[in-house]
């Protein structure tokens, strides 16, 4: 069951951006205009915040919309600790 959860954690939301991606390609190019990098690397480091930032960013990132973000960004770093924190006892970090 852990592994099914850590499959679907990391590779979830890359496989909705891709997907996303093919469907509406236009969404995307108004959201990054003349850049391929910055996608590409949002999709690969913080996946999670590349999706709330499309969701968000063709209306302009005004008030309430930095929460969002903000929770994302949160989303995205917990993915990362949590792995971290689940191998602990592995590592020979608990006592």
């Amino acid at each position: 069951m852990c592994c099914a959860f850590t499959t679907l954690v990391l590779l979830g939301p890359r496989a909705l951006i891709l997907l996303w991606y093919l469907m509406q390609p236009a969404r995307w190019q108004v959201t990054f205009p003349n850049s391929w990098l910055v996608p590409l690397l949002g999709s690969l480091f913080l996946p999670w915040l590349t999706l709330m930032y499309v969701i968000i960013a063709p209306g302009g990132v005004t008030g309430f919309d930095w929460v969002w973000l903000g929770l994302a960004l949160v989303a995205d770093l917990a993915s990362y600790g949590g792995g971290a924190y689940g191998n602990r006892n592995r590592l020979g970090y608990s006592q």
